[in-house]
């Protein structure tokens, strides 16, 4: 009886070791994450110097229009204010590189995935501010 009995729980056993083997693991979800985190990053990365290009051409643009006789003062502001916008996307994305992470350090796997999830909320803010001083830039420098 005693020997059925070790046979059942051997054999929850290995079915409970069967089920967990079977899916990801979180060192693998972790991996899958920081991926994630990587893309969104290497999404606006190569628009840096776009941003810098756009930044003079919004303080050359307003500096212009500061020197014309009858001063568009509303216009100037708009494009100084660009030009801050594109700076601070620009100064974000190398904030964010520089406390940015690569590898795993002392964590524990729930401690990786909490730190990627934060990673992922701040790298996507940086994306969402490159993008948006993009369009302005777009649209106000090229109209």
């Amino acid at each position: 009886m005693k020997l059925i009995k070790f046979g059942r729980i051997t054999l929850i056993f290995t079915f409970i070791l069967l089920l967990q083997s079977c899916g990801p693991s979180q060192k693998e979800l972790n991996a899958e994450r920081r991926s994630e985190v990587i893309a969104v990053h290497d999404e606006v990365m190569p628009k840096m110097g776009q941003i810098k290009s756009f930044e003079k051409k919004a303080l050359q643009k307003a500096n212009e229009f500061a020197a014309m006789d009858s001063v568009d003062s509303a216009k100037v502001q708009e494009l100084k204010v660009l030009a801050v916008e594109l700076d601070q996307a620009y100064e974000a994305m190398f904030v964010w590189m520089r406390q940015y992470d690569t590898e795993d350090g002392d964590r524990n796997s729930e401690e990786v995935k909490t730190y990627l999830d934060e990673q992922m909320i701040s790298v996507s803010e940086v994306n969402r501010l490159m993008k948006t001083a993009l369009s302005k830039a777009d649209s106000l420098l090229n109209n």
